[in-house]
C-alpha cells in the first residue's frame, strides 16, 4: 500500500495513493486538480546515516565504519516530491544523493533488530542535499529544504534487496542495490533506537551509493527504488 499525504480543500488528509488518486476512505482525490502532494510525514527530526556503501566510501576516501555514522537534519529540511528545490546562494557546491529512507509508524525506544519491521511504517524515498563547501556537517547538510522526502509511504517493502537509480538532467548517475549497504536497514533502526525515542513520523536513511554529485540550477533530479516510485525535483535560482 502507498500511503500520502495530500493538501485538499478540506484539508491536509492521509490516505491510499493508486494511479493518481488518493482514497481517505470517505473520499478519492485527484492529485494534480483537487490534491496536491505534500511530504509523507512530519518527522520531527531526519536520523541520516553515511558511509553505507564499500563502493561511497572507496570513491570518498572514507575508512569503512565500525558502527554505523550519523547526522541529524531538522524538519525544516523536508521538501515534498514535485517541489521547486531553491539553490542556497551561500554555496557553489550543491551535492545530491538518492537514499532509501524508513518512517517509523510509533513511538519507540531500544529496539531489537527482530522488532523493527513491527516499528516501521513503511519506507519512501530521501535526497541528501549536500552543500560541500561549508564547514562541519550541520552547515553542510542541515538547511531548510536540505531532505526531498517523498512521493509516498511503500508500506509492504523489503529493504534488503532493492534496486535504486538517481537521474540527473536524464543523465544516470546512480545505480545500486540496498544489498551493498555495510549496515542494514534494520540494524541501523535498531542501533540508533538505543541512543533516541522515535517519534511517530520520524525519518531514518540508510546512506548514499557512489557517485553522489553536483547539480545546478535547471537540472531535475529523479532517484528511484523499486517498490516505491520516483522523488523528482528541479533545482532552481534562489529568489
Amino acid at each position: 500500500m502507498r500511503l500520502a499525504r495530500i493538501r485538499t480543500a478540506d484539508g491536509v488528509l492521509t490516505g491510499e495513493y493508486e494511479d493518481g488518486t488518493v482514497d481517505t476512505g470517505s473520499e478519492s482525490y485527484l492529485v494534480g486538480d483537487d490534491a496536491e502532494l505534500l511530504a509523507p510525514c512530519e518527522p520531527s527530526a531526519l536520523y541520516c546515516v553515511g558511509r553505507n556503501y564499500a563502493t561511497t566510501n572507496d570513491q570518498m576516501g572514507y575508512e569503512r565504519p565500525e558502527r554505523p555514522d550519523w547526522f541529524i537534519k531538522p524538519s525544516v529540511s523536508v521538501l515534498p516530491h514535485g517541489a521547486a528545490l531553491p539553490y542556497p546562494d551561500w554555496t557553489s557546491e550543491l551535492t545530491y544523493a538518492g537514499e532509501l529512507a524508513a518512517v517509523i509508524d510509533g513511538r519507540c525506544t531500544n529496539l531489537d533488530v527482530g522488532d523493527v519491521d513491527d516499528a516501521v511504517r513503511g519506507y519512501t524515498i530521501l535526497n541528501d542535499l549536500d552543500a560541500l563547501d561549508q564547514d562541519g556537517r550541520t552547515a553542510r547538510k542541515a538547511f531548510d529544504g536540505s531532505a526531498p522526502l517523498g512521493p509516498w509511504i511503500e508500506t509492504e517493502l523489503d529493504p534488503s534487496d532493492v534496486e535504486m537509480t538517481t537521474h540527473v538532467g536524464g543523465d544516470l548517475r546512480q545505480e545500486a542495490n540496498t544489498s551493498e549497504m555495510l549496515f542494514s536497514p534494520r540494524e541501523v533502526i535498531a542501533f540508533l533506537s538505543e541512543r533516541y525515542t522515535f517519534q511517530p513520523g520520524d525519518v531514518v536513511s540508510f546512506g548514499s551509493p557512489a557517485n553522489p554529485g553536483l547539480v545546478r540550477p535547471g537540472e531535475v533530479v529523479e532517484i528511484r527504488y523499486d517498490g516505491i516510485g520516483t522523488l523528482r525535483n528541479t533545482i532552481v535560482d534562489a529568489d
